[in-house]
């Protein structure tokens, strides 16, 4: 079993006990304690969940719902701003997206546009377009997780490194009121920022919901988006900020 697949299994070990003992962990896997604490340690620093003396815990946050779950929440919302934010896309251009549920979403509404090259380093983005009309579809390379089809960590971004793109579609976990764009994992933060990075137009997709939840990464700050669609308007502090960057947000009822 590799590391990355025992993560995935410790965690979904977690959720469904609610918390689990190092030495029961040591012994389900074959391992060392000292093998689960380092792997403790690091899925409590991608914000995946909370060390215990002795064990762990499962987060009570959006970052904890199974991928499929999380499709499903605010799911109109979604598609409705994927839609938005395909808009904004011309045919015969390049466009990289991350990871996330929302720029899936994005994905779908792309399936009708003609000569794109779509580069992304998730999976399912990329299944979703086979077989559309004329795209050239890459994947990023590096590790696959497996729980929810990301391509993640140094190998992701020096790929993505190799490319500039007309436009950025990145989604996030958290959005703070003062402008501020988060997300748990610094893997997943790290590929962001290089999407972000070697793309000329940068559009964050993220519905409102995203203002009730507190990630510690810090992705970018909204200032630095040309785009921002969303489903409703943001926090009157959060506007304030985007309007400093000359950030344009744009809802279903308008841009603001």
């Amino acid at each position: 079993m590799s590391v990355a697949q025992r993560h995935d299994e410790i965690l979904q070990l977690v959720r469904a006990r609610d918390r689990m003992e190092v030495d029961d962990l040591a012994t389900h896997f074959g391992v060392t304690t000292q093998t689960i604490r380092h792997d403790l340690r690091e899925l409590d620093q991608q914000g995946l969940l909370k060390r215990t003396h002795g064990g762990a815990r499962k987060l009570d946050t959006v970052t904890t719902r199974d991928y499929a779950a999380r499709r499903v929440h605010r799911g109109a919302e979604k598609q409705e701003i994927g839609r938005l934010a395909a808009a904004l896309v011309p045919n015969a251009c390049a466009v990289m997206l991350n990871i996330g549920t929302t720029t899936e979403q994005v994905a779908m509404a792309l399936h009708g546009h003609e000569d794109l090259m779509v580069i992304s380093n998730n999976i399912n983005i990329i299944t979703q377009l086979s077989g559309s009309a004329s795209k050239t579809l890459v994947l990023a390379g590096g590790r696959v997780r497996q729980s929810d089809g990301a391509v993640v960590g140094e190998d992701a971004v020096a790929f993505i490194s190799q490319y500039k793109v007309d436009f950025a579609i990145i989604g996030c976990s958290s959005l703070d009121a003062d402008g501020t764009v988060l997300d748990f994992d610094m893997r997943e933060v790290s590929v962001a920022r290089a999407i972000l990075r070697n793309s000329r137009r940068k559009i964050l997709v993220a519905d409102s919901s995203k203002f009730d939840v507190d990630a510690p990464v810090r992705i970018c700050d909204i200032a630095e988006i040309d785009h921002f669609v969303t489903n409703a308007p943001p926090p009157g502090s959060f506007l304030h900020a985007a309007r400093q960057g000359q950030t344009s947000i744009i809802t279903p009822q308008g841009t603001l």
